[in-house]
């Protein structure tokens, strides 16, 4: 509520700053209205300095990201509650981190990251209201507003907020994403700074999933029990929050700027620096019996938080000639853990993992006789966490619809805080670790082509692979470390085929374990089409599409979902998928407002039984009709 007031104030303040002075190249001679500046003028720049427009568009695409995440979610398998977490149908290996990320992994799914962040430039203010329905009480929505209060100065204000109870017993959501971002340049443009602040919630409850009798009703298409909430769940009184509060600031200043129409040199010097508190924290009124042994019979709760601090400094010198060079030296303080030390029969359990590391790097870019050429690398100069990344790559452009890129990537990073230290109120959710670095090798290669079909072909190995899963013997999850080489490959293709005014937009997806299957689960084949009819209708003042989605995925033991460490594990007890899943849609662009409607699922009404779960005992969602609109307007 507090994050909602500071929007609202952040909002009313900003009205004393909307008279922003129209470029005089829009504005009409007398009191006509000002003509509308282009589309291409609302500028969107990304974390790395990469510049697009806003897109009004409807497209298939944006169909496709018209959902809780603000994109594509092919990979995923939502749970049946909107801000839940989501099961992975495949996986992906880009982030390059130096050290540990944070607990509560499933959790940060839709927690954004400073890379994550846009800043913004803007001839007029403009807002962006995203809203569409939620599951029984509730709703979502993600509002945004920027203006440049001059030519040298953007802000943007927005929030994102979710409150949805759901349709089975005890797991409401209520999550929230506030973002603050800034950038500002001098006249000359040498001198520029991009800062934002967010503060995010993401509260679940949590039920354990139905029980085994519930199960079987639901399997059963029991009609008593169409009304999910009359389903027994494991329990009732469970619920986990991730929370965070990040400043962000960096500042460039070019030391040499020499630039004419035919060569250009510019060196320019940089410094970054970021502070983020992160906690996790998992709240039972009673101790249940299934996560084994406690030491609090009621209101048990336990928090685990992070700070982490990080400057950096930077110098980029870019050459017609020589091509783009940067380098960095970068300093981290961190500190990880809880606020008591656990002392057990067989070993203590310390309370804090901090400490600091000294991180080095360098990447290059070229343009060379129609070659793409392009590499980076870090490496953790001094600290306790050894760490290091290593990318290059080539792209080719054959011609305006047809480019192919390969690239070969060597990462190796410490698992994840809560793999080596953990705390709970429950005995069994107790350690202390001391594994190795997960070393991956990745090798990847993409055509993209209007004519042919876009395709991303990868092969990744991946050495001491890290996971949780549940030992003989044992009731709940551990940490593990994989002592063999685990080798992924994923070949994704899509293709739209268009007659007239109808098209099929088609994504497939084929993957495989090919070694270490038995702790890397993934299904062999997702695929995904989309039949669709789209036209201009009354006097093309709309613009419509409506069609049929369908998407699949053959069965496979997928990760089962522990809720006190907000964490997927490995399962083999229960295999999932191998149902169909179809929703009809019918998309509507009037002027800047982009309408969708969408009914999920509907094939479920047909079926006899229901076999549609996203992970051992949490069910897929039900068929339901969910409409929404994205709607962007100019001062």
């Amino acid at each position: 509520m507090n994050k909602i007031r500071l929007l609202l104030v952040l909002l009313f303040a900003s009205a004393t700053v909307c008279s922003q002075n129209i470029p005089a190249q829009f504005q009409k001679e007398g009191l006509g209205k000002p003509q509308k500046p282009p589309i291409d003028l609302y500028k969107i720049i990304s974390a790395d300095r990469d510049t697009t427009y806003l897109d009004t568009t409807l497209t298939i695409q944006r169909s496709y990201n018209f959902n809780y995440l603000r994109k594509d979610n092919f990979e995923l398998l939502p749970f049946s509650n909107v801000g839940q977490v989501y099961n992975s149908l495949g996986y992906s290996f880009d982030d390059l981190n130096l050290k540990p990320k944070f607990a509560a992994q499933s959790h940060h799914i839709n927690y954004m990251d400073a890379k994550d962040m846009s800043y913004y430039h803007v001839p007029t203010p403009l807002t962006e209201i995203y809203f569409k329905t939620a599951f029984e009480q509730g709703q979502q929505m993600d509002g945004f507003f920027t203006v440049n209060t001059s030519e040298q100065f953007n802000f943007s204000v927005a929030y994102k907020g979710l409150r949805s109870l759901g349709q089975y017993q005890n797991i409401l959501t209520s999550n929230g994403n506030f973002r603050f971002t800034a950038n500002y340049h001098t006249k000359d443009k040498r001198y520029n700074v991009r800062t934002h602040m967010t503060a995010q919630d993401v509260l679940n409850e949590e039920n354990g999933g139905l029980t085994e009798t519930s199960i079987a009703l639901f399997e059963a298409n029991d009609s008593e029990f169409s009304d999910r909430g009359r389903l027994d769940v494991t329990f009732e009184d469970a619920e986990n929050k991730l929370e965070g509060l990040r400043f962000y600031g960096i500042q460039e200043y070019e030391l040499i700027s020499q630039r004419d129409s035919l060569s250009h040199s510019v060196l320019t010097l940089g410094n970054t620096i970021s502070y983020e508190d992160k906690f996790y924290e998992y709240r039972q009124d009673a101790a249940y019996t299934g996560f084994g042994e406690a030491y609090l019979d009621t209101r048990l709760k336990k928090t685990t938080k992070l700070e982490d601090f990080q400057v950096q400094g930077s110098a980029t010198f870019d050459n017609s000639t020589l091509g783009k060079l940067s380098a960095f030296i970068g300093y981290t303080d961190y500190n990880y853990g809880y606020n008591s030390v656990l002392e057990l029969n067989d070993g203590r359990i310390t309370n804090r993992i901090k400490g600091n590391l000294v991180q080095a790097g360098a990447s290059f870019e070229k343009e060379y006789r129609g070659f793409r050429l392009y590499g980076k690398g870090a490496v953790n100069v001094s600290g306790d966490f050894d760490g290091n990344y290593l990318v290059g790559g080539a792209s080719y452009a054959l011609d305006e619809e047809n480019m192919v890129d390969g690239s070969i990537k060597i990462h190796s990073v410490a698992p994840n805080f809560n793999f080596l230290l953990n705390q709970s109120d429950y005995v069994n959710y107790n350690w202390q670790t001391n594994f190795d670095n997960v070393k991956m090798q990745e090798l990847k290669l993409k055509l993209k082509s209007k004519k042919l079909l876009d395709a991303e072909v990868s092969y990744t190995g991946i050495e001491d692979y890290t996971y949780f899963a549940i030992q003989p013997n044992d009731s709940t999850p551990t940490p593990q470390q994989f002592n063999e080489r685990v080798d992924y490959l994923k070949v994704k293709v899509g293709r739209e085929f268009r007659v007239g005014k109808i098209a099929l937009n088609n994504t497939i997806l084929f993957q495989q374990a090919v070694s270490g299957e038995e702790v890397f689960k993934v299904p062999e084949i997702v695929t995904r089409q989309s039949l669709y009819y789209e036209d201009e209708w009354f006097k093309k003042a709309m613009f419509m599409q409506m069609g049929v989605n369908f998407k699949y995925f053959t069965e496979y033991n997928a990760n089962g979902y522990d809720p006190v460490l907000a964490e997927f594990y490995v399962q083999n007890g229960q295999k999932i998928g191998g149902f169909p899943l179809v929703d009809i849609f019918f998309n509507a662009k009037i002027r800047q407002t982009r309408i969708y409607v969408k009914y999920e699922h509907v094939n479920q009404l047909f079926n006899s039984t229901n076999n549609h779960f996203s992970a051992p005992g949490n069910p897929y969602r039900d068929a339901s009709i969910r409409f929404g609109f994205v709607w962007n307007f100019f001062l």
